[in-house]
């Protein structure tokens, strides 16, 4: 590590000592009906077509009930339906739905509703730009529902594909009345949600919390809370002062030097997990960024793979992550990865003679070549600094990187549903422990919502059609043949899988999960 950057990361961590000190106005500790969790962004809306974040899907997925549902160790469990048949070509799945389903206006839920909850997502005149049509949708190449009978409903898809992957894409869907939804605006229903899960919502205060409640007679789900509210508080240093007051039992994101206050509190203690989101750096391709500085030279393949060499990721890790952790060699969770990849290795040298090589040597003024390089506040582990450090780190091989912060919620969320962000822009999302092309699912188009750089390479998507529906065997060789292909032709920087750090009050038992998923369902007060 160089001396410029060992300095930038030191003044980093002396900026991070924080007084752990209640905020000005604090909620009171909450009695045992209630549980408390605070999370660092507002929800942008409550319809369940327009979620797009880990943050709103936390509570949206409490408020609505999905088909089938992913449990911690990436089991596929029956939650709504209750089983599944598929047609002979896979191109159809029909699902049996549970007796006796409502919604929380008590309307009866069917299969109608189901078929209608896929059609209101995947309707262009909605202009949803959620989860649903972004992701899952294009992923399962999604064509139409219909509703068989009162209890089943067929999902109609383009041709088979891998059941996990359908089922967990599948799975990621949340159900809603037809009736409520046909009867209210785009407007009031991303603000009134009406649901089909666990609790329903009662109160959402912009900025400040959500609030919902435990729906008596809902018999698929056991919680043990009357009420949850979901409070934001941005500040890292004022929710870890909140748990350790009592105020709120579960906290996530807490950064590295706030750990030991909290577990030298005698109040709550910090849960680590090995997170399955992927941290990366992402090359925008859209030639809407034609004229944006580094557009021309992030273009060129060994431009990218020269700049993999450039950033020491174990550094960042340990020095503002604080734990150490294994570079990515490719954009799927360990164990499904190619194990034939190796990551790219911190070697500044070697950045530098493959730039020479690329056609962009230093200038007098000893720049390459300059870049904006966008990143969020307050969305991931020590966001701010991780992009901060990482831009210094470009700048040392002489991209000269200006770092563009924005606030996550109402800017970068936005930018980045638009794919607007770039040149250079750093982004986290979802994988999983159960499916190498669940978490390849991000590129399963050039046109896909999640395909956020816009990359297009003709061999990873030719295979990537080629591999839906094939053997285990075929799909494993093709799974390896594009993570190489991805790796030789990288449209991300690859950083790491982001270590999560919970905070957890004494008086619940709760245990985090490696997904993100804040399910409260299996929290209860201690030794109950």
């Amino acid at each position: 590590m160089n001396k410029a950057v060992k300095r930038f990361l030191s003044l980093i961590g002396i900026s991070m000592v924080v007084m752990l000190v209640p905020s000005a106005v604090s909620a009171q500790m909450p009695d045992d009906n209630t549980l408390v969790i605070a999370q660092s962004v507002d929800v942008g809306a409550l319809d369940p077509a327009l979620i797009g974040s880990r943050a709103e899907a936390n509570i949206i997925g409490m408020i609505f009930g999905t088909l089938y549902s992913i449990d911690d160790d990436g089991s596929l469990l029956p939650y709504l339906a209750q089983s599944f048949t598929k047609s002979e070509d896979g191109s159809e799945w029909t699902f049996t739905l549970n007796e006796g389903l409502t919604c929380h206006d008590g309307e009866a839920l069917t299969a109608e509703d189901v078929a209608y909850s896929f059609q209101r997502a995947a309707d262009p005149a909605n202009g949803f730009t959620g989860n649903t049509v972004g992701f899952v949708l294009p992923s399962i190449k999604y064509v139409d529902a219909r509703a068989d009978s009162e209890l089943e409903v067929t999902i109609i898809m383009q041709g088979a594909q891998s059941e996990s992957l359908r089922l967990g894409l599948l799975s990621e869907v949340y159900i809603h009345c037809k009736d409520y939804y046909e009867s209210v605006s785009l407007a009031e229903a991303a603000e009134n949600p009406v649901g089909s899960g666990a609790y329903r919502f009662v109160e959402w205060a912009r900025d400040e919390y959500v609030r919902i409640e435990r729906v008596d007679g809902f018999t698929l789900r056991d919680p043990q809370f009357q009420t949850i509210i979901w409070r934001v508080i941005p500040e890292a240093s004022t929710r870890t002062a909140e748990l350790i007051a009592g105020n709120v039992d579960i906290i996530a994101n807490v950064p590295p030097d706030q750990i030991d206050a909290i577990n030298t509190s005698g109040t709550a203690e910090v849960q680590a997990v090995a997170g399955t989101r992927r941290i990366y750096v992402g090359f925008q391709f859209s030639e809407d960024f034609a004229d944006a500085p580094g557009y021309e030279a992030l273009q060129k393949t060994e431009v990218r793979v020269a700049l993999q060499y450039a950033v020491d990721v174990p550094t960042i890790c340990t020095a503002l992550l604080g734990t150490e952790c294994e570079r990515a060699s490719s954009m799927v969770n360990p164990p499904n990865n190619n194990p034939n990849l190796e990551p790219y290795p911190y070697d500044p040298a070697r950045a530098e003679e493959l730039l020479d090589a690329a056609g962009y040597p230093r200038g007098a003024d000893g720049v390459r070549f300059r870049t904006v390089l966008m990143g969020p506040r307050g969305r991931y582990l020590n966001d701010v600094a991780v992009v901060q450090a990482i831009g210094q780190y470009l700048t040392d091989v002489g991209v000269e990187t200006e770092v563009d912060i924005r606030d996550w919620a109402s800017d970068y969320v936005p930018l980045i549903r638009s794919k607007q962000v770039g040149p250079l822009f750093f982004l986290g999302t979802g994988g999983s422990t159960w499916s190498a092309l669940y978490d390849m699912a991000d590129l399963s188009s050039v046109t896909a919502g999640t395909n956020y750089t816009n990359w297009a390479n003709p061999e990873w998507f030719a295979l990537w059609d080629a591999t839906q529906g094939v053997d285990a065997e075929t799909e494993r060789a093709n799974v390896n043949a594009m993570l190489e292909i991805f790796y030789n032709d990288p449209p991300w920087l690859l950083l790491y899988f982001q270590p999560d750090f919970y905070g957890v009050s004494n008086r619940i038992e709760w245990q985090a999960r490696r997904d993100e998923k804040v399910l409260p369902y299996y929290a209860k007060l201690a030794g109950q």
